[in-house]
């Protein structure tokens, strides 16, 4: 997956959905940080969206290489809760942007 994005969204492997409001927020937030306004602003590799009509998380799979151990953390909570991770192809505006 070298330009592609993981999305771990609320359906876990086994087919039973559960809550997404409660873990991917809760996985955004521990990466996220506060700039000078008081504002909440997610890391550049991990946002919460829909895709599909579905609340999923992304996954930049470049943050494997710039925080290994923040990509580390998600797809291993993904392993330990049988989330399904799948591949997401969007490209241009709509893919994840990495900052200069």
């Amino acid at each position: 997956m070298p330009d592609e994005n993981a999305v771990t969204t609320r359906m876990p492997e086994t087919g039973e959905a559960f809550d997404p409001t409660v873990w991917i927020e809760s996985l955004a937030s521990i990466l996220a940080s506060f700039l000078a306004d008081p504002r909440l602003r997610y890391a550049q590799g991990v946002q919460p969206n829909v895709v599909d009509g579905e609340m999923c998380l992304l996954v930049a799979t470049w943050l494997a290489s710039t925080d290994p151990a923040a990509y580390d953390h998600v797809m291993e909570f993904a392993r330990a809760n049988q989330v399904r991770v799948q591949e997401d192809r969007r490209t241009g505006e709509r893919a994840i942007q990495k900052y200069a």
